[in-house]
């Protein structure tokens, strides 16, 4: 019987003593742990896109970008990083307006899209163009606006300044909400003599 007790006495102290390793073994960083368990964003990235856009089984325009990234987050959105070209077409399939412009976000569940840094845009009919550094497009709305300063050359040479701006998706209906510093340019034949 002594026998047992003196392997059980040894025993006690080595499992106390792996025990403590255990213990000090498992500690872990905090910024591990939450680097571990971050939820992680899926981005699928696409070259040289060519995309048509339609309504009702009808085409209405086409996106041309060099560079696209999809972000699959808590926001679902859509970022072109480089450059964007997006081409309107009327029930003919002219093209009635384009939009230009260094950056744009789409937003998948709002359906709006965001266009930033050198947003120039022009109605092919009358060759109206709008430069602004960014604008809004709802597509439910089908309708183009911004709160930041705009600037919008007719082609008889008025240039109309402002802040603020809707706009009807093929730009033949611009309203600036805020005016301010426009040059109208007036035939000489109008003055008085």
């Amino acid at each position: 019987m002594s026998c047992c007790i003196s392997i059980r006495n040894k025993m006690i102290p080595a499992a106390f003593l792996i025990g403590c390793f255990f213990l000090f073994a498992c500690e872990n960083d905090i910024k591990d742990i939450k680097a571990l368990t971050a939820r992680k964003i899926g981005v699928e990235e696409a070259r040289d896109i060519e995309a048509y856009m339609s309504r009702g089984g009808k085409m209405t325009g086409r996106l041309v970008a060099p560079l696209m990234y999809r972000y699959q987050d808590t926001v679902p959105r859509i970022e072109f990083t480089q450059t964007i070209h997006v081409d309107f077409y009327d029930d003919s399939l002219r093209v009635e307006s384009t939009v230009d412009a260094l950056f744009a976000k789409y937003l998948e569940g709002q359906s709006k899209i965001y266009l930033r840094d050198s947003v120039v845009a022009i109605n092919k009919n009358n060759q109206d163009t709008l430069r602004c550094k960014e604008l809004w497009w709802d597509q439910n709305l089908q309708k183009f606006y911004t709160e930041k300063s705009v600037r919008i050359y007719k082609r008889d040479g008025t240039i109309l300044y402002g802040d603020g701006m809707e706009s009807t998706q093929d730009f033949s209906d611009i309203k600036i909400l805020h005016p301010t510093n426009s040059i109208f340019r007036v035939p000489a034949s109008q003055f008085p003599e």
